[in-house]
């Protein structure tokens, strides 16, 4: 196991899978895709998240190591080529036997941080989650995970957070609930705990990117004020336009601890006005996988929008929403990056 610092600032895209027609994985577009993200400025790559397609884990797709072994591959060789380190993300899912071997995949190819998800126990005890959660610890350092319960994820009380952070091997969470209530309850956790220099915090709000990488998050813990931030971003939003998002977190750090300027709170709006559109916020995100797909078809780098499961598709007019906010928002685009590096990234 390598020991990748999580630093300030960090872009971390959740790697989409590139298929072909057949719905047969794509090696060379899924290589481009890592190679993309890093000449992007992503300092982390997360695989085997949702937007890779939890499906890759079925017996008859066959696809979850073989993914996060092409993609760990890739990122080796843009490594030795830069001589600079990228944080490997895998995701980990399932009951306990389950996410512990994958836990070992993850480690045995020399993934840094397992994404822990806990959708598949909606009905344990916090007791039982943290159980759950300390048996992989044991084998891979871990990336906590408040997903959204619209696409998968549980409730998670501000008392399970508390206990969750005293787990030793945590280094790192990845905030998603899509709620503000429940974005505090994780941040207070952290700050309770006293761990705020040890667990970095990654936003994965999609519908509030810009002001959770604004905010400064404070909390009184005895005689002391204590002050958080998050340390960047893991998301599926910035698995396409990703160049565009490392200029947005750029901007972000050059105003942190003075007055926001309003054009960075409207380019906040912009993202999440975007995001909606491509995430298929309209329709309880049906089609957010597929949107993706969408864009970076039109960008090149997928031949198509396909999904493991045929009927993963687009939503009944989301592709004139998607029309609307690439018209409408060129500033958040980054087709001539792509355009300048495809050929190469293909090769």
């Amino acid at each position: 196991m390598r020991a990748t610092r999580v630093v300030r600032g960090m872009v971390i895209p959740a790697h989409p899978l590139a298929l072909t027609a057949a719905r047969k994985l794509d090696e060379r577009r899924q290589r481009a895709l890592t190679r993309y993200y890093l000449d992007a400025g992503a300092r982390g790559v997360a695989v085997g998240v949702h937007t890779t397609q939890f499906a890759i884990r079925n017996p008859k797709v066959g696809l979850h190591r073989p993914v996060l072994a092409l993609a760990a591959e890739t990122i080796a060789e843009w490594e030795r080529r830069r001589q600079s380190a990228v944080l490997r993300v895998a995701g980990v899912v399932g009951p306990t036997r389950q996410a512990v071997r994958e836990a070992r995949v993850a480690r045995d190819l020399g993934y840094d941080v397992g994404l822990l998800s806990l959708g598949a126990l909606a009905r344990a005890t916090d007791a039982q989650l943290v159980a759950h959660c300390r048996a992989v610890a044991e084998t891979i350092p871990l990336m906590g995970f408040y997903l959204q319960p619209s696409v998968g994820g549980r409730a998670l009380s501000y008392r399970f957070w508390r206990r969750f952070v005293e787990i030793e091997e945590v280094v790192a969470i990845k905030i998603a609930p899509f709620n503000r209530y429940a974005t505090l309850d994780v941040v207070r956790a952290v700050a309770d705990a006293g761990r705020e220099r040890e667990i970095a915090l990654f936003t994965g709000n999609d519908d509030s990117i810009v002001a959770d990488l604004l905010t400064t998050y404070r909390f009184p813990r005895g005689r002391e004020v204590v002050s958080l931030r998050m340390a960047g971003g893991l998301l599926g939003h910035w698995a396409y336009w990703t160049r565009a998002a490392v200029r947005t977190v750029d901007r972000v750090a050059r105003v942190r601890g003075r007055t926001v300027p309003a054009a960075l709170l409207s380019l906040g709006a912009a993202t999440t006005d975007a995001n909606g559109a491509v995430f298929d916020a309209a329709n309880g995100f049906h089609g957010c996988i597929p949107g993706i797909h969408e864009i970076l078809r039109r960008q090149g780098l997928l031949r198509g929008r396909w999904c493991l499961d045929p009927k993963e598709e687009l939503s009944p007019g989301q592709v004139k929403e998607i029309d609307r906010v690439v018209a409408a928002y060129p500033e958040l685009s980054d087709d001539a990056f792509v355009q300048a590096n495809l050929d190469r990234w293909l090769s």
